[in-house]
């Protein structure tokens, strides 16, 4: 694999899961009230589930798996930025 200089590697699985400590941190700071627990809770699952899948696409046992576990993560990503 010939390396390409000054191109910017980008560590998914890494990203995705500060992604989720940082949804979190943000979630922490949020008042707790009867409308945001659920809301809080929604978005926890969602921006954790990003990071999960996208892991999980990278073990998928085929190329059909791969795509349908990446639609999911893209999906998550969706319902957090929601």
């Amino acid at each position: 694999m010939t390396e390409i200089p000054n191109k910017k590697r980008y560590d998914l699985e890494k990203r995705t899961l500060e992604f989720a400590k940082n949804i979190i941190r943000l979630c922490k700071r949020l008042s707790k009230n009867t409308i945001n627990i659920k809301l809080i809770s929604q978005l926890i699952n969602a921006s954790g589930s990003v990071g999960a899948n996208y892991r999980e696409a990278n073990e998928a046992l085929s190329k059909k798996d791969f795509v349908y576990r990446m639609r999911i993560t893209r999906k998550e990503c969706k319902e957090s930025s929601y």
